[in-house]
């Protein structure tokens, strides 16, 4: 059984689905992919990813504010603090916050203001007792004193779609972060990635697809689709010389260990043990 732990399932091309992501979720349960993870990127699209939800028992949302979204200040949007991330997430039953982070590839939004929403989504994740998703691009030392600062290890959180080096994802982990692969781990450029892939401990990885972004080799150029996860799941066993099977059963227990409040009852009890 796969765990996709990163989708935007809000945003996915559905054209191959007849517009029907019922479908395309079941084309993912096809190839054995029995969890999703619905990652949010703005405070406003959260009542349609709890809608989507509440129609399916194996999807679970996250609440927050991708580092790069854009809001409206002029128009009367208003950039989220502790309080306001801590009730939407209440409110619509998130099991994580973020995706949230910092990214300095681009200057769409300010760095001190990406820091501000970072801090206060931190601070949200430890009021709430919840893991955090970690966008981080060319901000390593920012990105890693901050979770230093604010992150509960018990609690922990995870670098998704990780593209650093293996001294930052050692460096995650030591923290109690979990590091999370995508389909850029089967592209021909990424030899540095498939070398964490490699070393980083089978426990402290989970696969993602990040759809409809980045889709694994052979599909790359496409919509990225919860399914093809299972790609991703291919390239870390041939690595690793290990099994799919080992891969999925592995980083499936890693997600039910992170996300606990998704795990079956008898996991909840002792999300660490």
């Amino acid at each position: 059984m796969f765990v996709d732990s990163h989708c935007h399932l809000d945003r996915l091309d559905l054209t191959p689905y007849d517009g029907d992501l019922d479908l395309a979720l079941e084309a993912a349960r096809a190839r054995g992919v029995h969890r999703f993870l619905a990652i949010s990127t703005s405070l406003d699209g959260a009542p349609n990813l709890a809608e989507i939800a509440r129609r399916h028992d194996d999807v679970d949302i996250s609440i927050g504010l991708h580092p790069l979204h854009e809001v409206a200040v002029e128009s009367g949007g208003v950039e989220p603090d502790s309080k306001t991330i801590q009730e939407c997430a209440d409110r619509y039953g998130a099991v994580a916050i973020g995706e949230t982070g910092l990214d300095f590839h681009y200057d769409s939004v300010p760095r001190d203001v990406q820091r501000r929403r970072f801090v206060a989504h931190l601070e949200a994740a430890h009021e709430l007792e919840l893991p955090v998703v970690v966008h981080t691009r060319e901000a390593r030392d920012e990105t890693l004193a901050l979770i230093r600062e604010y992150i509960d290890p018990k609690v922990g959180g995870v670098l998704h779609c990780f593209t650093e080096d293996l001294d930052m994802a050692r460096e995650a982990v030591r923290s109690g972060f979990y590091i999370s692969l995508s389909g850029i781990v089967t592209f021909a450029s990424a030899e540095a990635l498939r070398d964490v892939a490699r070393q980083v401990p089978l426990d402290r990885l989970l696969i993602e697809t990040d759809s409809p972004f980045l889709a694994p080799v052979p599909h790359r150029g496409k919509p990225n689709e919860p399914q093809w996860v299972v790609e991703v799941a291919e390239c870390i066993a041939r690595e690793r010389g290990i099994t799919v099977d080992e891969v999925a059963m592995q980083t499936r227990a890693n997600f039910y260990r992170l996300f606990s409040a998704t795990a079956p009852d008898a996991q909840r009890d002792n999300p660490f043990g």
